[in-house]
């Protein structure tokens, strides 16, 4: 049985959506001109975290958490899950045109078609006094004619490109290393943030096998917080504009103290430059201490040895680990990868799902119906290596609830994996798999 479903034309069609270097991935390898270490935790505290004696494991894994980020757990939030594109942008929407003093955002891409819808926005909000800074990934906004961005300019909205790919005095060029995050906050009182991007593809409700990525529906999540941690998103905002030496800026306004909630939430981020992917590392750390399940959803799935590892870990010790991962996908490459892997998964009896009828793309976690994670980040080595990532953390059990109907949502609209299927796969298959895993680290 083919595991592949979309026909070889569409890779030729690609755009390679949130995948920088595709093209050139096994040249730069060749050439050395990029190098992947394994980002991984100590063998030794994975075992004796996985080995700690106690009926609820929260505890542990926001101590875990604030010992990776350095950054606490706050209490007093509130958190509304949004579990597609068009609640997103609503949502995105409304908080701008409430904004009062400061917009700050940032996304990996920033299309021509809904990035005109937004840039409009900013502008009004410009319009009005209030203190608008963008951050876009040169790679991700690629295909955006730059006019956007200058009429944005022109409009008073502070617009800083990440990395650059063409020679410039602000930033040394690093053509590999991208912003891939989705953030936006206003006034210091709310976030959204997730996997979304600014982009045209969340307008599409249709799904034809076989068509183009662009014209597929696509499946994703973020979430509206409100409370204290959002001063942590804010500082993280501030630090990437900082790092790409953007024109000065103003501290944002200061986050109420005001409590909104009840959840203990936290901002983690992965940044390149640090060369310590915290949110990988965390996220490694809890699934240590997984008891029950381990719920993964990811946009794109090539495990770096320590995550496959942790998640053979767990299964072996008798915690429910399940993935959701794409049926389709705008990077065949990144697909066949993560295929290459579902053996040893499967082996040890971790579930797999494939999502079909929509291109998967959201980045959630939820373990023992009580650590829930939303972001950016993927399970893949760019986005543990390369991408500058940022994820909510989020700990309690009725957003743990809701996390987990949202789950299986998306498990009752997938094929599960088993091993008979992934064995039956044809020579044409594994031999892609043998030909992305040369290149995993870049994918």
């Amino acid at each position: 049985m083919s595991l592949v479903r979309p026909p070889p034309d569409v890779a030729a069609r690609r755009r390679h959506r949130a995948r920088p270097l595709r093209a050139c991935a096994l040249l730069a390898a060749l050439a050395g001109c990029v190098s992947a270490p394994t980002p991984g935790v100590s063998p030794d505290l994975l075992a004796a975290l996985a080995d700690a004696d106690t009926a609820s494991t929260v505890p542990l894994m926001r101590q875990q958490g604030e010992r990776f980020a350095g950054v606490p757990f706050l209490p007093g939030n509130r958190a509304d899950l949004l579990v597609d594109g068009p609640a997103t942008f609503a949502a995105m929407q409304a908080a701008i045109a409430t904004a009062h003093t400061r917009i700050d955002m940032e996304s990996y891409e920033f299309d021509a078609s809904e990035g005109a819808v937004f840039a409009d926005l900013l502008i009004t909000a410009a319009h009005h006094g209030v203190t608008v800074n963008l951050i876009y990934d040169a790679w991700g906004a690629s295909e955006t004619p730059s006019a956007l961005f200058d009429r944005m300019r022109q409009g008073g909205v502070q617009v800083l490109e990440f990395n650059p790919m063409i020679p410039n005095e602000r930033v040394p060029i690093e053509f590999n290393k991208r912003d891939h995050r989705k953030l936006l906050c206003v006034d210091g009182r709310l976030v959204i943030t997730g996997g979304v991007n600014i982009s045209h593809v969340y307008r599409n409700t249709a799904y034809t096998p076989g068509a183009d990525p662009d014209d597929q529906a696509w499946r994703d999540t973020d979430v509206r917080i409100t409370g204290p941690v959002v001063a942590q998103f804010e500082t993280y905002f501030m630090e990437t504009w900082q790092q790409q030496n953007g024109p000065p800026l103003a501290p944002p306004p200061p986050t109420p103290p005001t409590h909104t909630g009840n959840l203990m939430i936290q901002a983690i981020d992965g940044a390149p430059d640090s060369e310590q992917p915290l949110i990988y590392r965390t996220l490694l750390a809890s699934m240590a201490l997984a008891k029950r399940s381990i719920h993964l959803t990811t946009g794109f799935f090539v495990p770096t040895p320590d995550l496959k590892a942790a998640m053979i870990a767990a299964a072996r010790r008798g915690v429910d680990v399940r993935i959701i991962v794409p049926g389709t996908s705008d990077s065949t490459a990144a697909l066949a990868a993560g295929r290459a892997d579902y053996g040893d998964l499967l082996d040890a009896g971790v579930r797999i799902y494939e999502r079909q009828n929509r291109i998967l793309h959201a980045k959630t976690a939820v373990i023992d119906h009580a650590w829930s994670a939303i972001g950016s980040s993927n399970l893949d080595w760019r986005s543990a290596v390369w991408n500058n990532e940022i994820d909510a953390i989020i700990l309690g059990t009725d957003f743990g609830a809701q996390m987990e109907a949202m789950f299986k949502s998306d498990q009752r609209a997938s094929i599960r994996i088993t091993f008979p299927i992934w064995h039956a796969r044809g020579l044409g298959e594994r031999f892609q798999e043998f030909r992305a895993k040369l290149i995993q680290t870049l994918l």
